[in-house]
């Protein structure tokens, strides 16, 4: 029994080292979110990326309107975004409420909820979200390099809907625009252009 309590604390010690892992180098962090941005506008986009604990953190201040999200290192594939800062409230309302274990049903209502109580702000002109992606064997992780990445465009126009922007409610052709989540908060125009193969 003795010999038992004197093992099981080196197993466990051992297997929690084991499955921490070191994020990735903040400057290769920087250099892939910001290709989610338009390229004018990369040098001076805020950025978040992870640290050591997987915790989502700034890792540089901006100096114009659009911030970006580092790809995260626990998620398979590749995956980097950016957004027009007026956005922000939403956004880190959204990652507020997932990190409590709120589903993505319940995010949702909630943030509907607030946004139509007054408590949370959303942006009052058409504002862009960027995503860039792609499957793991197109993204080297020492260097940064994505080849032949996906994208993904996204105008949020809260509140909108299929007659007020005569867009369909799903595409009727690749790449076709088209509105989602209509009449709600989270009202936005999508963009899918077609993925390569």
């Amino acid at each position: 029994m003795k010999t038992y309590l004197l093992i099981f604390p080196f197993i466990s010690i051992t297997i929690s080292c084991i499955g921490q892992a070191s994020a990735p180098d903040p400057e290769l962090q920087i250099k892939t979110a910001v290709l989610a941005a338009p390229e004018e506008m990369r040098e001076g986009a805020m950025v978040y990326g992870y640290d050591d604990s997987g915790e989502l953190i700034v890792l540089r201040e901006g100096t114009n309107e659009m911030v970006c999200i580092a790809d995260n290192p626990e998620q398979k594939g590749f995956s980097v975004s950016s957004y027009h800062h007026d956005l922000e409230p939403f956004m880190q309302r959204g990652r507020d409420l997932k990190k409590e274990g709120k589903s993505t049903q319940e995010i949702f209502d909630m943030r509907e909820n607030e946004v139509k109580a007054g408590n949370l702000k959303m942006p009052e002109d058409p504002t862009t979200l960027f995503v860039l992606s792609a499957p793991e064997d197109r993204y080297n992780a020492e260097t940064g390099e994505v080849t032949e990445p996906d994208f993904r465009y996204v105008v949020y126009i809260p509140y909108a809907t299929a007659a007020s922007t005569g867009l369909p409610l799903s595409p009727e052709a690749p790449g076709m625009p088209w509105i989602m989540d209509p009449g709600t908060h989270r009202a936005h125009i999508m963009i899918n252009p077609p993925k390569k193969k």
